[in-house]
């Protein structure tokens, strides 16, 4: 089975490639939903984030403005932070590729924004990183999410240069020119995991 790692900056299009996945019946594991499942009512970090950020859960889940509030700039604090949630999201994504692989799946994707920064591409066959020109991603950040300027910035900030993601990728797709074009050269990785093909291909 291949495993692929899906990854890319804020705001870089990583949603609209997992989704050409899904449709190719790609299994996509998604690192952020399942982190926003941890922090929803019952989730299983609900508690540990609470004992460790006082007054960030609110009726029994984590409120995620006042989780950023109080991670953002704060180097120690954002380690803590990744020391509750990491391991859970580990468990989570290595119970997803077992799943897929007991059901026979030829490819799985991995969906994880930090997968470089976190040394995931260890556990990948293939890296695909999601890019556009700065301009575009802070455009599409500011449509999406409800966030300052300077939130804005430390996030991108705390990620891993565009540019180091790019070199170290083994597939690179280009989302700031137009959709079209994004699913075209996503239709055409898509088409190399089904034939074993896309070592080290640029698109």
């Amino acid at each position: 089975m291949i495993i692929l790692g899906l990854t890319g900056g804020i705001g870089m299009g990583k949603s609209t490639a997992a989704a050409a996945f899904r449709r190719a019946h790609i299994p996509v594991f998604d690192a952020d939903a399942a982190v926003h499942r941890m922090q929803a009512r019952g989730g299983r970090a609900v508690r540990a984030i609470g004992a460790a950020f006082p007054g960030t859960v609110r009726d029994g889940s984590v409120d995620r403005a006042a989780l950023r509030e109080a991670v953002l700039g704060d180097p120690q604090a954002l380690s803590r932070l990744e020391a509750i949630l990491h391991p859970m999201v580990r468990e989570e994504e290595h119970a997803f590729v077992s799943r897929a692989r007991r059901r026979g799946s030829h490819a799985v994707v991995l969906d994880i924004p930090l997968l470089l920064e976190t040394g995931g591409d260890r556990r990948v066959d293939r890296v695909i990183v999601v890019t556009a020109p700065r301009a575009v991603q802070i455009q599409r950040i500011r449509a999406r999410r409800r966030m300052s300027d300077s939130d804005i910035q430390a996030v991108i900030a705390r990620q891993m240069p565009d540019e180091e993601k790019r070199r170290r990728a083994d597939v690179v797709i280009r989302t700031g020119l137009s959709r079209h074009a994004s699913l075209k050269a996503l239709s055409r990785v898509i088409r190399g995991v089904r034939g074993d093909t896309c070592h080290s291909v640029r698109y």
